[in-house]
């Protein structure tokens, strides 16, 4: 009899759906995962309330969160203001659910708006001034232009440098990636236990990982799971929170 796939929580947002509010993620990163992370998926919904993380928590083996349109509001990493779309209450069930699963010692992985909720979970901050670069400066662009097709906003690359002997690194077999970074907020100070695995030439962080007590943690800026199946460094991304999931050393 074959094995029981573990299960992989999966971070949904709320999104517009004609007249009424949904809980949402896209389908890309739910197959991607399951997919390539050869495992179950449950989607967990951005409602509070009777929301328990530690309960939550108890059921999963490891946890995703996905990218979303909306940012971290900017009083969770000790700011004021911030440019929304926000929403609260993805913030409040993600860092809970954050915290709950390295508690338990289960492995948590994030991409882009998951990348930056684990870095304010772990105590980090972020900037807010990514995006397109002003022209003269040293920044390269981490946005496409605002008007192009959403199919071409995931065409705009960069490369990033890995580190060496890195968890990406070791992975990929590589030291650098040309990878499909699209935001407007990254890190700026980076949270407490996390070690730096990828850097864009103007010194952006764009991944990280750690192992805190236990509990496996990867997250990038850029979007693995867009095409998975045509760039096989996308692929390793979520054969690495599989590998994790099984408790296996990643």
């Amino acid at each position: 009899m074959r094995e029981p796939l573990p299960v992989v929580g999966i971070m949904c947002c709320h999104r517009d759906f004609g007249v009424e509010m949904a809980q949402a993620v896209m389908d890309r990163y739910v197959r991607a995962a399951m997919t390539y992370g050869q495992c179950s998926a449950l989607l967990i919904p951005a409602i509070t309330g009777y929301f328990d993380a530690q309960a939550v928590a108890s059921r999963l083996d490891g946890l995703l969160l996905t990218g979303s349109p909306s940012n971290v509001e900017a009083h969770r990493y000790g700011q004021a203001d911030g440019e929304g779309p926000f929403d609260p209450a993805r913030d409040e069930v993600a860092l809970s659910l954050i915290e709950s699963l390295i508690i338990a010692g289960k492995p948590v992985f994030g991409i882009c708006r998951g990348f930056q909720e684990i870095n304010v979970a772990l105590g980090g901050t972020l900037r807010r001034d990514l995006g397109q670069a002003a022209p003269g400066s040293n920044r390269i662009d981490h946005h496409a232009p605002a008007d192009v097709a959403f199919d071409s906003m995931f065409n705009h690359r960069h490369e990033v440098a890995l580190t060496p002997g890195g968890v990406l690194a070791r992975a990929v077999l590589h030291d650098w990636l040309t990878v499909n970074s699209v935001h407007f907020q990254g890190v700026d100070r980076l949270g407490e236990g996390l070690t730096v695995e990828a850097v864009a030439p103007d010194g952006i962080i764009e991944g990280f990982s750690a192992n805190i007590g236990g509990a496996q943690v990867l997250g990038v800026q850029w979007h693995p799971e867009w095409q998975p199946e045509r760039y096989r460094d996308r692929q390793t991304f979520f054969e690495l929170m599989g590998a994790a999931l099984r408790g296996h050393p990643i």
